[in-house]
């Protein structure tokens, strides 16, 4: 009797641990969000909940432009307007701010995986992400957006590396639970690096939703730590502006500095211009990486003069 139960024991445990080992393949195959991935996994940076994370190299240029509703030029492969120290090449059907706010969402609902991995999301829970309600309408549009993310092939050149390949390597839904299979180039890494791309207040500038150029010049200006003066007619230029007429797009700027400042002072962000000539002056809040980086700027012995 006493042998039988021992049997029985074993076989027991036989079976807990084969049960464990199971649930530990599974794991490791299928991590479940947010759970910690091993080292030599690649994944992009765990940036907090109210931010988004944007490449320096795209705010700074007119990858994603400031444009005017309406059919979209095809760019069948140009250097786009970017800053000194980036350059962008792009082939594929322009790209707007809202483009911008689909690839920071599936950027947000990827951070928490393996980059490269495909990442399941439902219709619903992306535009949730971008504070928009579920409709038929708006599915549609972001049916239509990811198509363009996903339609296009971009050279960008951002420090010492130039990433080639697509905004979205791959999507699939299924139509009838609207679940999205989503793929971003693992190879995309390198520009998320410590100090080649910013995390965007959201709440900002998900208020300044439907001004291209406020959400643009936001992101932009966002982007650097310390601002230095730009012209007006550089701004519009990244910004890809295709107002011809200058009078025009400097009453538009202003107008859309005017959100940006509104915008910023709601939710607690500095940020204030002044338009001196042809010179537009910034004064900003740095954030917390940006604030590091000006006091390690500040902490270097510079070279005697003469």
């Amino acid at each position: 009797m006493a042998t039988k139960k021992l049997d029985d024991l074993l076989a027991r445990m036989g079976e807990m641990q084969e049960k464990a080992r199971q649930r530990a393949e599974r794991e490791k195959r299928d991590p479940l969000p947010g759970a910690p991935l091993s080292k030599n996994v690649v994944q992009l940076p765990l940036w907090p909940e109210p931010v988004r994370a944007v490449p320096n190299g795209f705010l700074r240029s007119a990858l994603f432009g400031a444009i005017a509703k309406g059919r979209r030029r095809y760019i069948n492969g140009e250097d786009l307007a970017a800053v000194d120290g980036v350059t962008i090449r792009y082939k594929g059907e322009r790209l707007d701010q809202g483009d911008l706010d689909v690839w920071e969402s599936v950027l947000h609902a990827v951070r928490l995986q393996e980059l490269g991995s495909q990442c399941r999301v439902t219709s619903y829970a992306l535009l949730k992400l971008m504070g928009k309600t579920d409709t038929g309408k708006n599915r549609t549009t972001l049916h239509n957006r990811i198509e363009r993310l996903v339609a296009n092939a971009v050279t960008v050149k951002q420090g010492r590396y130039t990433y080639i390949g697509g905004l979205i390597r791959f999507a699939a839904k299924d139509e009838e639970t609207q679940e999205w299979v989503i793929e971003l180039d693992e190879k995309l890494r390198p520009l998320f690096a410590g100090d080649q791309f910013t995390q965007v207040e959201w709440g900002v500038r998900h208020a300044l939703d439907g001004s291209q150029l406020a959400q643009w010049l936001h992101g932009f200006y966002a982007s650097h730590a310390k601002p230095f003066p730009f012209k007006v007619e550089t701004l519009l230029k990244l910004a890809g502006s295709e107002n011809d007429n200058p009078s025009s797009g400097r009453q538009k700027l202003r107008k859309a500095l005017d959100a940006v400042a509104e915008a910023s002072a709601a939710h607690g962000e500095g940020f204030s211009y002044e338009i001196r000539g042809d010179l537009v002056h910034i004064e900003k809040k740095a954030q917390g990486a940006q604030r590091r980086h000006l006091a390690k700027k500040a902490a270097k012995p510079r070279k005697p003069r003469g």
